[in-house]
């Protein structure tokens, strides 16, 4: 079997593994204060200092969460509040149209729920960028404090966003800036923001484990109480294993040069084998283990369940988000017509990609392809 779908989920990386059966193996509570509660604790804190490292972050500034859906919750949701308990409520809520659902569903919330709160999306250019001088007019033009959501690196096209710039412009309007790093992590330098957010698994460590940055001077409540656990900012008793198992990944990342020459020898012989192919986001830079695009004509849902039964597993946009008979927002937001769109499919290389997957997806696509064709030309 051919696995190209690390940005969904990356499978376990040997490192992560060795980590997680050294907590399994303590046991302890990291609240408890006898030897293995001091044990699990000394790993958790070990690991928040590694996470703070990657993040370039402090490790106060760390809190552990459940994933990356949490911690898109926990931010906009403990930043809002956050701010307004320090009376200096955030009347504006900017996010990019390319945002994760788990961000975009919680920011429209948030919008409905909190009274004299506004949401608007920042657009895109046809290549997937966001569009820093609509940005720029938004925040000018407006009043009343903002807080902008905007993504590191698009999870579907691996289109690396103007973070530099939109923390600029953010900065000078007195705006928070939010950004889910959950794709970018381990794969580029990560932006400076206001909040942070992670998930684990994308980085070869086990699932249901992720972080949020809260950077110091950040408006932020709490919105899980119960216990003190990471120090009152997310009650709940810690996942140490998988804590343990993040710390390990945590300084790994990938080695970009090589797999960036796998994802476009990918490309180049898609381009021969599929003449019609369209390859998303080409135009502008991307994460080297990222190719988001179309073969016209094969409806991605067919495509993904033909391929994987000839071997070779990607998918057709978010893993979130597959299984949803319709097209992408992400493309929809790019201006990419839903005919085009509802064909597109997503492959992303990992850690353990070699040569030989890249000639699997070819001939499998190749095969899928020519079946198509002949099935039209009957």
């Amino acid at each position: 079997m051919t696995y190209l779908d690390h940005n969904a989920t990356s499978p376990l990386r040997p490192e992560a593994q060795a980590a997680v059966a050294r907590a399994l193996s303590i046991g302890g509570n990291a609240s408890s204060v006898h030897a293995q509660g001091r044990a699990a604790r000394a790993m958790v804190e070990e690991a928040r200092e590694a996470v703070a490292k990657l993040a370039g972050a402090k490790p106060s500034e760390v809190i552990f969460t459940g994933g990356g859906t949490e911690s898109n919750w926990l931010a906009l949701n403990g930043a809002i509040q956050g701010a307004a308990d320090a009376e200096a409520r955030i009347t504006r809520l900017f996010v990019s149209s390319i945002e994760h659902d788990s961000v975009m569903a919680n920011a429209v919330a948030l919008a409905e729920r909190v009274p004299g709160l506004r949401m608007e999306l920042i657009p895109v250019s046809a290549d997937g960028v966001i569009d820093t001088r609509s940005l720029f007019e938004m925040l000018r033009e407006g009043k009343g404090r903002a807080l902008v959501a905007a993504m590191a690196a698009n999870n579907e096209t691996g289109v690396i966003q103007p973070i530099g710039e939109i923390r600029r412009i953010s900065k000078e309007a007195n705006a928070l800036l939010f950004s889910d790093v959950v794709q970018a992590a381990g794969k580029i330098a990560l932006p400076d923001a206001d909040y942070l957010t992670f998930s684990a698994h994308k980085l070869g460590a086990p699932q249901g484990i992720g972080a949020l940055i809260v950077k110091e001077g950040a408006p932020f409540a709490p919105q899980i109480l119960g216990g003190g656990q990471e120090k009152s900012r997310c009650a709940g008793t810690e996942n140490v294993s998988g804590i343990a198992g993040f710390g390990a990944v945590a300084s790994l990342g990938l080695d970009n040069k090589r797999i960036a020459d796998l994802r476009d020898r990918f490309e180049r012989e898609l381009k021969l084998a599929v003449s019609d192919v369209i390859i998303f986001g080409a135009n502008a830079p991307r994460l080297a283990n990222t190719s988001n695009f179309a073969l016209p004509g094969i409806a991605a849902e067919t495509a993904v369940m033909a391929l994987d039964l000839d071997g070779v597993m990607l998918s057709s946009g978010a893993a979130c988000s597959s299984g949803k008979v319709r097209p992408s927002a992400v493309l929809k937001a790019m201006g990419v017509p839903d005919e085009i769109a509802k064909c597109a499919l997503r492959v992303s290389f990992g850690w353990n990609s070699v040569d030989a997957d890249v000639d699997a997806a070819i001939a499998a696509i190749a095969r899928l392809v020519a079946r198509a064709r002949s099935r039209r030309a009957a």
